[in-house]
């Protein structure tokens, strides 16, 4: 058997039905959200929770989703939609790639938070329900990356090298030729996290918020060292990107609520969601009833 002497990247990531056109990076983005629900919506009814509530959940997480990581990405890359020669309202390209996973996750969690507060759903069995579909959505979202020939690592000279062409390629960078496909390390390293939520759900029966906490440290611990191979241009404090330092706060957090949250509440809980009220009567049929002259026996 031959091994491949790299990866080809795709000739486009965008076609066309017509005038109207298909472009993979949201194409990902829509075949993961997908994937989230499905996922959600049977982990969800399992713990006993309503049928349907993620999927009306989901009119309120994916829009904040969007949004947060959008703004999240221009947010901590001005220069390039504000800097001398750029175009302002290219910050609303979203099909262009550019979206922040910690502008996704914070504002996401705010919108499934206010559709779990009007549902009478208890957020933190929520959000464990959610988990490992939202890091295998990651996983699928990551290969739009692919498709738009960014967010590559350093040089590599290796059979899984990833091949950009020369007009995706920094500065600096010009003559070489292969990549370290850190879409792929991401992409894979997201299904491992959840394949070991999963696991590890089953196992412990986790609850009060621990699965999602498990998801948070080990994507973060993952998402720490792919970051330290990236070459895209990136806003640094000290030695290392941004990035890398968000990381590291959040996988701290992320296992500092862990530790905590499994001594003081271990297990999951008994109750995740209100019963749906029956709906009152009408002013009308209750007085239609007291109207009505009872029988004699």
């Amino acid at each position: 058997m031959v091994m491949p002497a790299s990866i080809p990247s795709p000739p486009a990531g965008t076609w066309y039905l017509g005038p109207v056109p298909l472009r993979a990076y949201a194409l990902c983005i829509i075949l993961g959200v997908v994937v989230a629900i499905w996922s959600g919506e049977r982990r969800w009814v399992a713990r006993g929770g309503r049928p349907g509530m993620v999927s009306d959940l989901a009119v309120w997480a994916v829009p904040f989703g969007l949004v947060g990581a959008r703004a999240y990405h221009v947010a901590t890359n001005p220069e390039l939609y504000f800097g001398a020669g750029e175009s302002p309202v290219q910050a609303l390209y979203v099909w262009q790639g550019g979206l922040g996973i910690w502008g996704a996750v914070a504002f996401g969690a705010l919108g499934a938070y206010i559709a779990a507060r009007r549902a009478g759903a208890c957020f933190p069995a929520l959000a464990d329900a959610l988990a490992p579909g939202i890091v295998f959505a990651q996983a699928i979202g990551r290969w739009g990356n692919w498709f738009n020939q960014e967010l590559f690592g350093r040089p590599v000279d290796v059979p899984w090298g990833l091949e950009i062409d020369v007009e995706h390629r920094p500065e600096g960078y010009l003559q070489e030729t292969t990549f370290h496909p850190t879409f792929l390390y991401e992409s894979l390293w997201c299904i491992a996290t959840g394949l070991l939520v999963l696991w590890a759900d089953r196992r412990w029966r986790l609850g009060h918020g621990r699965a999602f906490a498990l998801y948070v440290a080990l994507y973060t611990a993952g998402r720490f060292w792919i970051e330290m191979l990236r070459i895209d241009e990136s806003h640094e404090l000290g030695p290392f990107r941004l990035n890398v330092w968000t990381s590291a706060v959040w996988f701290v957090v992320a296992v500092t609520y862990f530790v905590v949250v499994g001594r003081r509440r271990p297990g999951r809980e008994e109750e995740v969601q209100r019963p749906a009220q029956p709906p009152e009567p009408a002013a009308e049929d209750s007085h239609t009833l007291a109207d009505t002259p009872r029988r004699r026996p």
